[in-house]
């Protein structure tokens, strides 16, 4: 027998995972984006990544038309950019105050992130309500600095040793 909603969520509340915005283009749609904890590594050979999207999100629709993504895993100093697109403001809005540059195909890479990772989506398998999205990386752009945490329900830092 399956576990509730509720304690999925709890158990799930244990893990500690990095903040990311996946971000694309599409003609259609133009810029989307949406803030996302649960993305992977799949393969070196090719270099290959995946996100999970839930199938309401309408970044999902956007990614889907055009068949390209970004990933852009947050410092902590993005906090705010994590909570505009973690939903409530329009895909607009959730670009107005956030500086990015176009990617490979238009698809934004947001500035002041530790990585954006530039993707063609090669493989959408759906699971549950979400899209699992395996992208293959065309571009990568590494900065230095230290990662925003979500951990039980709020965001942390990394202390010191």
């Amino acid at each position: 027998m399956a576990v509730t909603g509720d304690e999925f969520k709890q158990a799930m509340q244990q893990w500690a995972s990095g903040v990311a915005v996946v971000a694309t283009h599409s003609e259609k749609l133009g810029i989307q984006g949406m803030t996302v904890t649960a993305f992977a590594s799949v393969s070196m050979t090719p270099p290959q990544i995946l996100v999970c999207v839930n199938e309401a999100a309408d970044t999902g629709e956007g990614i889907k038309e055009s068949g390209r993504f970004s990933v852009n895993v947050l410092s902590d100093r993005q906090q705010e950019v994590s909570n505009h697109f973690a939903g409530g403001l329009s895909q607009e809005q959730r670009f107005e105050n956030t500086d990015w540059t176009p990617g490979i195909a238009g698809v934004p890479l947001l500035n002041g992130c530790l990585m954006s990772l530039d993707c063609r989506v090669v493989e959408k398998v759906r699971a549950g309500t979400h899209w699992i999205i395996i992208g293959e990386i065309e571009d990568a752009v590494c900065r230095s600095g230290e990662p925003l945490l979500y951990f039980r329900s709020q965001y942390r830092a990394l202390s010191a040793p």
